[in-house]
């Protein structure tokens, strides 16, 4: 099983934090969005959205995070014979699909400074320009990327786009916060796989400097996210990467390769 994936993307977390969770083996591709390294033609050859997590087993392929949660699900239930495992309750399908709901996109671009945001934003457009001129039998499919590209930086500037993204996330938070004071974890007092839904997007504020707005400010969610930090499966899919000082390593690592390459004009 072959999943591409990168620490920065967060359905990427939400999926090798199912594969942890469950203790299902694959083979890792990590390729940087930031960088455009899913733009590169191998990968959009595979998979013409450019878009990660990207899952593969054998010839079947699947590009949606819940199915691909779904489908390790139903590998670890035929991995154990069906003993000691329980499988995924319609509440926890009903939270999963819920979470799944908001994109963070928007939200998460809207809360980088305008100057680095504009920077990576002309990169990438300079590596899909780059990488058409590589393989013109995949131009179509890169011509409908770039058009993305401005069709986002055009969305940011308005507010409305981003205030919706914002309300969205403070009433699915507000409602995790209810749901908590009720059990220790989201559909109960066992870990599901609603939690591997929530927990990146929890990292995501944390990455964002916003844990005081959104996560201190409700009690329930903070001891709760205590909590979840200390299971083994954070710590290998996200806390290695950005607990601490290795946040700012890994933010520092990224962007020295984009001012390199700008500067050499090599997308």
């Amino acid at each position: 099983m072959q999943l591409y994936h990168h620490p920065y993307s967060l359905d990427s977390q939400k999926v090798r934090l199912a594969l942890e969770e469950r203790g299902v083996d694959y083979t890792s591709h990590r390729l940087n969005p930031i960088t455009g390294k899913n733009l590169d033609s191998f990968y959009f050859r595979l998979n013409p959205s450019a878009k990660l997590p990207f899952f593969q087993n054998g010839a079947h392929t699947i590009f949606e995070t819940i199915e691909i949660i779904k489908y390790i699900d139903r590998i670890a239930m035929v991995s154990s014979g069906g003993h000691n495992f329980t499988p995924a309750s319609q509440e926890v399908m009903e939270w999963m699909n819920k979470i799944q709901e908001w994109n963070p996109k928007y939200f998460t671009l809207s809360h980088i400074p305008v100057k680095y945001r504009t920077f990576v934003s002309k990169f990438l457009r300079r590596v899909i320009i780059a990488r058409m001129a590589e393989s013109p039998d995949l131009a179509s499919a890169y011509h409908r990327k770039l058009r993305e590209a401005y069709e986002t930086e055009e969305k940011l500037r308005d507010a409305e786009v981003v205030s919706r993204s914002e309300e969205h996330l403070a009433r699915l938070l507000d409602e995790v916060e209810s749901k908590l004071s009720e059990s220790t974890y989201l559909t109960g007092d066992e870990f599901s796989l609603a939690d591997v839904m929530l927990i990146p997007v929890l990292a995501r504020l944390s990455l964002l400097d916003l844990e005081e707005t959104y996560i201190i400010s409700r009690p329930n969610i903070a001891e709760y996210w205590f909590m979840v930090k200390q299971r083994p499966s954070y710590k290998k899919v996200i806390g290695r990467y950005f607990d601490g000082w290795r946040r700012q390593n890994m933010l520092i690592k990224t962007w020295c390769y984009l001012r390199v390459r700008t500067m050499l004009r090599r997308y």
